[in-house]
């Protein structure tokens, strides 16, 4: 294992164990991330972010990770997040395909893709299934993890 799948293995360990101060510092400070639930979030955002998932899983958070792969510039890694989606308690496994680049020893990008309709379906139910492939569902959602999040960044 080279020092890059290390990192992303210590990143996904701490998630595991619910530890966001640990994949916080994984992270290079002017971290950039990407997924389909929150858009593009930059610098402590990031971290913010991680923070108030874990907080609000509220121990009820099951990650797992595999397909490590790494070079001095590039990683990627598979992940499944299996919890109850906050706002209709409804249980979710979710599949994520991440990819890394990195700068200084540390992660500079990561994104995270996922399929928003299948995720959508299991968090919403039949709304999710009607309206879950469309933009404007997209769009919406977007904007209440991004709403959640600047909430929870003005509490902390």
């Amino acid at each position: 294992m080279n020092a890059n799948e290390a990192l992303i293995t210590k990143f996904y360990t701490a998630f595991a164990n619910a530890d966001a101060k640990t994949m916080s510092e994984c992270y290079h400070p002017k971290i950039h991330f990407i997924d389909p639930a929150f858009g593009l979030l930059k610098e402590g955002q990031v971290s913010k972010m991680w923070e108030m998932l874990l907080l609000k899983s509220k121990g009820n958070l099951k990650i797992e990770f595999s397909n490590i792969k790494a070079d001095d510039s590039n990683g990627s890694a598979h992940w499944t997040a299996a919890y109850n989606f906050s706002k209709t308690n409804r249980k979710v496994i979710n599949r994520i395909a991440a990819e890394f680049v990195f700068q200084d020893g540390l992660i500079i990008k990561h994104t995270d893709s996922f399929d928003v309709w299948k995720w959508s379906k299991q968090a919403f139910g039949a709304t999710g299934y009607l309206l879950g492939w469309t933009g404007f569902f997209q769009k919406k959602v977007q904007k209440q993890a991004l709403l959640s999040l600047q909430k929870f960044q003005e509490t902390k």
